[in-house]
């Protein structure tokens, strides 16, 4: 069976003037195993932006704030954990439960949609690799309209 290769002529990249970010909690194997995805979407449309994996730790928090970069953001919208705190300026953040409630609606739509995110059952992840991909592949769908 012959390969096609898929090419990608040209990336539009929309200026977004504001963000809303939030982190969710999972975990692999077992509730000791903590696993975070940090997700950021467009404030004035709800569109995804970036997401990352990783640890509740400020390197991850950097990560997506590298990915957000292209957009040319100018607020952000979280609630108060301290990596936002922390790495993102004063005069640009805005800590809010009220302005970051569509984030929250597609964080509680992924845990209602894949049950390895909701509690143990026999669909939860044993190894770190496939949660990332199962997760990743659901939001590329969800929200791209795109089968990686």
């Amino acid at each position: 069976m012959e390969s096609k290769a898929h090419t990608v002529k040209s990336v539009l990249i929309k200026q977004v003037a504001s963000v809303e970010i939030d982190e969710m909690w999972s975990f692999v194997k077992n509730k000791g195993h903590q696993r975070w995805l940090w997700h950021a979407i467009d404030h004035e449309t709800g569109h995804v932006l970036a997401y990352v994996f990783g640890d509740r730790k400020d390197v991850v928090f950097k990560q997506l704030k590298r990915l957000l970069e292209p957009f040319g953001i100018q607020h952000y919208y979280t609630d108060d954990w301290g990596a936002y705190e922390q790495q993102l300026p004063e005069q640009q953040h805005t800590i809010s439960k009220s302005n970051t409630q569509k984030i929250e609606r597609k964080l509680l739509t992924l845990r209602t949609r894949i049950k390895r995110l909701a509690r143990k059952t026999i669909c939860f992840s044993k190894l770190e690799k496939l949660h990332d991909i199962v997760i990743g592949l659901f939001i590329n769908r969800f929200e791209f309209g795109v089968a990686v």
